[in-house]
């Protein structure tokens, strides 16, 4: 009876804390079997029944020992196998595929290569900054006209979401000094209507560089090695006067639409160019702002649009496919390895 009890105890022990709470059960110092010896009493038996019982006993011992450890293994065995998989042959195959770099990532590690290979320093940028960063030090203060050229998100701390990447300029002149050359690329954001060459969030890749003697032909030589290694051909770009407070002189560098080869598209909104690359010579208050001699040392910085460069550069024509989340504008691109 006692045998019978065990096995089904062992049967609903499933772990190893278990099986010694049934083993305490049956052989501790007060379990059933080692009770059942204690309440016999062998006064009461002949030389015959106590050989007999005490051989009944032993074998009853031997069992529940053998029996619990049989238990133990089986549950140590278990958790160290390697779990057999069951599976069903005629379930059809997933496709599996791997993920892909997005154009816009790809078009900016291109850049920043290319920008390491003439002695620019990478940098990253603060996406909420303070105004002073985004407008004031940039020679843009609060009653200033060009404010309302960009049209911000004001967070309710007083910061906002940087309009452009130039608001990490003086912050990096002041950490690193002059002489100085470097890139900041990184989202930026501007309350505006989106259509497909204008988004609310967005790509730039801010550069500048500060030293001695630092003219306009600088400029235009740092800008015509990137476009050709960019585009690996030759482009058609024009300059014109633009205006931004923390150039002086300021520059729009615009490329021919390569969709309609200048004949005007939506893309281009019919004018047959596309802005891509504002410039110009860093204004002496920003150097100033940043603690540079405005007398000693010049230089020059850009703002390049990531997005619309990878617009031009893989052919897509709305800008709203880069936060789309749509799978299949990424399908089309070299996949992650």
């Amino acid at each position: 009876m006692l045998q019978q009890q065990l096995l089904d105890d062992l049967v609903l022990a499933t772990t190893a804390e278990q099986v010694e709470t049934v083993r305490i059960k049956y052989l501790g110092r007060k379990g059933l079997i080692t009770n059942f010896a204690k309440a016999t009493d062998f006064s009461k038996l002949s030389a015959d029944e106590k050989k007999d019982f005490g051989q009944k006993l032993n074998e009853l011992k031997n069992f529940a020992t053998e029996k619990l450890q049989e238990a133990a293994d089986k549950i140590s065995a278990a958790a160290t196998a390697t779990p057999h998989r069951l599976f069903d042959l005629t379930v059809p195959g997933s496709n599996r595929t791997s993920g892909a770099m997005h154009p816009i990532s790809m078009v900016q590690m291109e850049l920043e290569a290319i920008f390491e290979g003439m002695g620019f320093t990478v940098l990253d940028s603060l996406e909420a900054d303070t105004e002073y960063s985004n407008f004031e030090s940039l020679n843009i203060p609060a009653d200033h006209p060009a404010r309302d050229m960009q049209d911000t998100f004001w967070l309710t701390n007083g910061m906002v979401l940087r309009t452009h990447t130039s608001s990490n300029q003086v912050r990096a002149l002041k950490r690193f000094g002059a002489p100085f050359r470097g890139i900041f690329p990184g989202r930026c954001f501007r309350y505006e209507s989106i259509d497909p060459s204008h988004e609310n969030t967005f790509f730039q890749c801010e550069g500048l560089m500060v030293g001695e003697n630092i003219s306009v032909a600088h400029l235009i030589g740092v800008m015509k090695t990137l476009l050709s290694e960019v585009f690996r051909r030759d482009v058609k770009v024009r300059l014109r006067p633009g205006f931004f407070p923390f150039v002086e002189p300021g520059f729009e560098l615009d490329l021919s639409c390569p969709f309609c080869g200048g004949n005007g598209c939506p893309t281009c909104k019919g004018g047959g160019w596309i802005e891509l690359i504002p410039c110009g010579l860093v204004h002496p208050k920003v150097l100033e702002h940043a603690n540079i001699d405005s007398t000693k040392y010049s230089g020059f910085a850009f703002g390049l649009g990531l997005t619309r460069l990878a617009m031009m550069k893989y052919g897509i024509r709305d800008i709203r496919y880069f936060n789309s989340g749509d799978v299949r504008v990424l399908e089309q691109f070299p996949p992650v390895v």
